[in-house]
Formats: C-alpha cells, sequence, structure tokens
C-alpha cells in the first residue's frame, strides 16, 4: 500500500507512526495507509497565516473571484482522474458528478458573485451610511475585513470534492487561508484535487493545506482570528465545539451535522395526481443516490393515512427495480457504501430501529462478510410515530428510510418538527394554502425546505441539492451553522466592525463615496473621463431646469401615463398633493438630460438604476437641479485580449428643487472605457 502524504508549510510530508488503511468499497483491497503522526501542527498553521494568508489580504475581491475562476477551470480539465479515484468510493458516475461538478461549480458561482457584487479593495463596506446626528456631521457604517488568521476545515467522507471546494470558495474570496481536514474513509479524492490546486501555480503558497489522517494537536494551537468549520455526526461536532481552545478564545466554529431529514406528502395529494409519482420518484432517489451517505437524504417518509398502503406498493415497486452492484457495471443503479465499517454502523442502526418498534418492508439485511460494502436499499413501516421517538433520532447513514403516518395536518407538522431539526425537507402538494401553512408550522426545524409540485418539477434541483446561492445548515440537531447562502457564507470568514466619523472620513476609509463626504469638483465633466481618472468623490452640479405644464402635458401623450395626480386638476387638488404634479418619471429624464454629457467619450453604456427613491413632489413651476457624483468603481476583468477593457461607475443622483429640498434620490451604473487591459 502506498501512503497517503499531507501537504503543510507549503511541501507534500509523510506522517509516521501508526497508520489506517482505505480500503476499495467494491473490492475491499486496501489501497493506501494514512497517518499524520509526527506532522508539526504548529508551524502548519504559521506557514499558511504568513505566506498565504498576507498574499490572499493583499489580493482584492476582484482579483480573488479571478482566481477561484481560474481554479475551478483547471480543475475541470483534470475531472477524470477525481472521477476515477471516486468509483474507488463506491460512488456511481452520476453520484461523482455531483460531488466533482458541482463542488466545482460552487467555485465558479462564488467567482461570478465576487466579481460582480464585491468591491475592487480588500476592505468590503458592508451598508450605506448610518447618520447618527442631526446636521450629518457624525455617522457610520459596518465594514468588513479578513481575518488574520486560517479556517480550518474539517469534512465528512461522503463528499470529498464538493465538501472541500463548497468552504474553500467563499474562505478564498474573504482573503483567508484554509487547512483541509477530509475524513480519511475518501481522502485520496480529496488529496488528488488538492495536489491539483498546487500544482496549477494559480493560488498563494499557504492558500490551501491539507491533513491526511488525523489532525493532531491542530486545535490547541488556534486563536482569536482563526475559524473551524465542520461537517459530519452531530456527536463529533459537539465535542469539537467545545474543545478548551475553541472555547477560550471564542473561535467561530460552523456545524453541519447529519439529520433525519423528512419529505411529506400533503394530504390534498391522491395517487392519480401528478404529485403523487413526483413523491414517489423524490423519495426514491433520494434513498439510493450515494447509497443513502449524504447529509441530506431523505430518512423519514410521511404521509396521510389514507395513503400509507398506495405510498407502499409504489416505493417497494421502485426500490425492487434498483439495480445495486459495481458502477462499473453496465445497468448499475445504486453502488456500495463507502466501507464495510459504514456498513456494520448502517446494519446496527437498522437492527435498532426494529427493535424500538419499526417493521422491515424491503431490505434491512446485508451479507456483511462480502467484499464489497453492499447494502440494499431499505424501507421500514413506523405504525406509531408519535411512540417511536428513536425513529426521530436514529440515523441509518446509508440507503434507508422509514415510512410513517399522519392523522391530519397538524400532526404532519409535528412529525415533521420531530427531527428536532433538519437541513433540508420537502413537501410535495398541488395546495398553496396547504404550504403556507406548512412553512409557517414548520420552517423554524429546517435549514431549507422544497416545496414541490408539478410545475416545479420541471426545473427542480431536488431534494438533497445544496444551491451555492442558498443557505446549506439547518438548526438544533442540524449543527445549528449555516454555509453557502451567496455571500453570506464570505462574511463567516471576515471581522464586521462598525466604524464612526464624519462622512468625509467614512469615505475615505471605504474608498467610496457616501452622502454627506465632500465632493470634488473641476471643469472636466466627469463623463469626459476614463476609468482610472474617476475618483469617488468626483462630482458635477448642472444647470437647472423649471418645470413646466406643457413638460407634463407632452411628457404623459409620449408615455401614455395620464394618471390623475398629473392630469386631473380637480383630481388633484383634492389629493394630497394639492395640485398637479410632474411626472417622476419625467423628473429623473430631465436630470438626465442636466447631467450627459453629449458627446462620445469614455462612457459607453447605462449599465442600470438602482434604489429609486421620490423624497418631494415636483409641481408646475419648479426648479430643478442635479448633483452626479462617482460613489464607486469596480473594474469588469477582460474575458479576451480582443475584449474592450472597462469597468462599472456607480455614481449618485440628487435632485433637489429650488428651495434646496432633495426630490429624488438614486444610483446609476454606468459602463466605462479603461485606458489599459488587464490580458
Amino acid at each position: 500500500m502506498q501512503q497517503l502524504t499531507s501537504y503543510l508549510s507549503g511541501a507534500w510530508q509523510t506522517g509516521r507512526g501508526r497508520a489506517r488503511a482505505i480500503h476499495h468499497a467494491i473490492t475491499g483491497d486496501a489501497l493506501w495507509e494514512v497517518t499524520s503522526e509526527g506532522l508539526d501542527m504548529a508551524q502548519a498553521r504559521r506557514f499558511a497565516i504568513e505566506h498565504g494568508g498576507k498574499a490572499l489580504q493583499a489580493m482584492t475581491f476582484i482579483e480573488r473571484a479571478a482566481m477561484l475562476k481560474a481554479v475551478a477551470r483547471h480543475l475541470l480539465e483534470h475531472k477524470e482522474t477525481f472521477y476515477a479515484l471516486s468509483a474507488q468510493t463506491g460512488a456511481t458516475r452520476a453520484d461523482s458528478w455531483v460531488d466533482i461538478e458541482g463542488g466545482i461549480g460552487t467555485l465558479f458561482t462564488y467567482a461570478g458573485l465576487g466579481s460582480r457584487e464585491l468591491p475592487d479593495d480588500t476592505l468590503w463596506p458592508e451598508d450605506e451610511l448610518i447618520p447618527l446626528s442631526k446636521a450629518g456631521g457624525f455617522a457610520a457604517r459596518h465594514v468588513l475585513t479578513s481575518k488574520s488568521g486560517v479556517a480550518v476545515h474539517i469534512n465528512a467522507f461522503n463528499f470529498p470534492c464538493w465538501g472541500m471546494l463548497e468552504k474553500l470558495a467563499p474562505t478564498w474570496l474573504a482573503g483567508m487561508p484554509a487547512i483541509i481536514k477530509p475524513a480519511t474513509a475518501t481522502a485520496q479524492v480529496t488529496q488528488a484535487m488538492v495536489k491539483a490546486i498546487v500544482d496549477s501555480g494559480l493560488v498563494p503558497d499557504g492558500a490551501i493545506s491539507l491533513i491526511c489522517g488525523s489532525a493532531g494537536d491542530l486545535l490547541d494551537h488556534l486563536d482569536t482570528q482563526d475559524v473551524v468549520t465542520f461537517t459530519g455526526s452531530a456527536s463529533t461536532g459537539q465535542m469539537l465545539r467545545v474543545h478548551p481552545t475553541i472555547v477560550a478564545h471564542s473561535i467561530p466554529f460552523t456545524m453541519e451535522a447529519d439529520s433525519l431529514n423528512c419529505c411529506v406528502l400533503g394530504d390534498d395529494v391522491t395517487p392519480e395526481q401528478p404529485e403523487f409519482a413526483l413523491f414517489i420518484r423524490e423519495v426514491v432517489r433520494e434513498m439510493t443516490a450515494k447509497a443513502g451517505q449524504k447529509c441530506t437524504a431523505i430518512r423519514r417518509i410521511i404521509v396521510p393515512q389514507t395513503q400509507v398502503q398506495a405510498v407502499s406498493d409504489a416505493l417497494i415497486a421502485r426500490l425492487e427495480k434498483v439495480i445495486v452492484g459495481d458502477p462499473a457495471q453496465e445497468g448499475v443503479k445504486m453502488g456500495a457504501l463507502v466501507n464495510a465499517e459504514q456498513r456494520q454502523d448502517v446494519q446496527e442502526r437498522v437492527d435498532a430501529l426494529v427493535a424500538a418498534g419499526c417493521e422491515i418492508r424491503l431490505g434491512g439485511k446485508a451479507d456483511l462478510s462480502a467484499a464489497g460494502a453492499f447494502f440494499p436499499p431499505t424501507l421500514l413501516w413506523c405504525p406509531q410515530p408519535d411512540e417511536t421517538p428513536a425513529v426521530h433520532s436514529t440515523e441509518a447513514f446509508g440507503p434507508v428510510a422509514t415510512l410513517m403516518p399522519y392523522r391530519d395536518r397538524e400532526h404532519s407538522l409535528a412529525l415533521a418538527r420531530a427531527g428536532q431539526g433538519s437541513l433540508a425537507g420537502t413537501l410535495v402538494t398541488a395546495d398553496g394554502e396547504l404550504a403556507r401553512a406548512f412553512i409557517l408550522g414548520a420552517a423554524r426545524a429546517h435549514g431549507r425546505i422544497q416545496v414541490l409540485n408539478e410545475e416545479s418539477s420541471k426545473e427542480s434541483t431536488g431534494h438533497g441539492s445544496p444551491l451555492p446561492q442558498l443557505v446549506h445548515g439547518g438548526p438544533g440537531r442540524a449543527g445549528g451553522g449555516e454555509e453557502l447562502g451567496g455571500l453570506r457564507a464570505v462574511k463567516h470568514y471576515m471581522q464586521r466592525t462598525a466604524i464612526q466619523g464624519s462622512p468625509s472620513m467614512l469615505a475615505a476609509i471605504g474608498k467610496q463615496w457616501v452622502r454627506g463626504a465632500q465632493v470634488a469638483e473641476d471643469r472636466i465633466h466627469p463623463f469626459r473621463k476614463y476609468f482610472e481618472e474617476l475618483q469617488p468623490g468626483d462630482s458635477l452640479l448642472t444647470p437647472r431646469r423649471t418645470m413646466t405644464e406643457t413638460d407634463i402635458v407632452n411628457f404623459a401623450c409620449l408615455s401614455g401615463d395620464h394618471f390623475y395626480a398629473h392630469m386631473d386638476k380637480i383630481a388633484a387638488a383634492e389629493s394630497i398633493f394639492g395640485e398637479r404634479v410632474v411626472h417622476g418619471y419625467f423628473v429623473i429624464s430631465a436630470a438626465a438630460g442636466l447631467f450627459v454629457d453629449d458627446g462620445v467619450g469614455p462612457v459607453i453604456a447605462n449599465y442600470g438604476m438602482e434604489n429609486l427613491r421620490f423624497i418631494e413632489p415636483v409641481k408646475p413651476g419648479d426648479t430643478i437641479q442635479v448633483r452626479l457624483t462617482c460613489k464607486r468603481k469596480t473594474v469588469k476583468r477582460q474575458k479576451t485580449a480582443e475584449e474592450k477593457p472597462t469597468g462599472v461607475v456607480e455614481w449618485a443622483v440628487e435632485i433637489f428643487n429650488q428651495h434646496q429640498q432633495t426630490v429624488a434620490l438614486y444610483s446609476i451604473l454606468t459602463l466605462v472605457a479603461r485606458q489599459t487591459g488587464d490580458i
């Protein structure tokens, strides 16, 4: 057997001492030896911080996003290597696709989020200005900065690629290095992916480290700037959560644990409806994908008493057709569990559920002497779910689920909540009112709920698919933490700080102009400046324009907007305005006419308008004036050398009247040419 090496302190290292074997899930052959004994974890942490941390923190969010995208592309080019190793774990090609390409897709998603929504800076102003004084000279805003420590990611065996990448993407985007500790049973897949990343040269030295084997005394060396995430069993996670160092230094600890997720069939659904077939399909898919080794897999099948027999018959008919065996063989739909130890554990959990009062309707027994770690699809029946607490607390982490009845809708909610916290739940119904009642009654016990009907089924990603845009996690037994959720995940690895000061000082700190801060005016129109020449605070005060009744009539005829407040003198006089008012959309159109520079120049296009608010009405005879101010700039990365280099500029627009009252506020985005490219 070959020893699986760790990557620490910028080098591949071999542990010494007692090793653990990794076995082929199908043949049972010993493949690798794994140990990390004797490796210097304190030095590994220091190296990650001093090299990877400093390099990542020096990069802007835009540069980090570009790095993520480059890494994702590189990993796609090497995906067949990962598929070959994944097959050793008993996974089918479809199972591996979720792990490998699903994980790489998460990198792409976070690369896109970073490049579109984060500043071209190392500091992230999280919100708009918060006034703290009447005159406006004292204000605040929250900013996010990178922590100066290391993120330790302790991952489960079932998703050796996705489990790493879904944490690594927001970690790197936040500017933190990571030490990856994969589960030993599938560590060879994670190691291959880490090696591909390291060999690519696309990330700074120390940005990623890998421990194959035990984490040793790593947690003992952590400090206040570090972060720990854990995915795995609830018992292990709870033990790590109270590690003395984590408690003493208040180290952020995010936990995602296995849970007894449910799928509920609405009492409106009968076997004749399309939703019934969708329910059966969803349960069978979740029971057999990854041989049931998913933290989001359906463990509890909750159905109306009147539909128990129909559901049982349909599930058995589908499950009996699932061919279990070597995924390399044609026709095989479900592979093996990860190893013999896991098979033994699943068998013990099934036996415990039977002893607690459940009945076996299909499967339930594995050949524990066989070389391959196969376990048959197993459907259990629990006639008394209220009197059988084990069915809501004992999880067989394999292709096992338990069918149970509910009396009425309130009972279905009670059973859905009985799992004491779940990562994911699914309700299958065609009734919108039932769906609302279910969310109100059960959402507090779930991290994510899919409401499935015929319409959504056409594009649904399924019950068990965590998406990078959505929060992954759950309350109670599920760990009480959050992962993913778009940019929410990035904030887990950053420090939020409230900054107080004058608007001009806050603008200087955030490199973004805020209302009330000083502006800079010169004789050059801002629209005549290239992206590099523009600075936050560059501003234009326009000439004035007086609004007339003719403007109102002309705009009404042009737009077709004949709303009474603009056109009916009597009705307008009786309204809150007291007289006719100018169309709000004409006001902003007239404002554009005041601040737009007519000639050809660096501004290429209007990218959009955001946060429009009409503050005061504009009446015939009022005179408006506009202040246009550069608020923030974001580089738009070139995709090819032939593409014109550009950036996006956000402009703050304030329209005010002759009394210096603000009548409208909004932002516009423009695409502005750069003088130099980045390719």
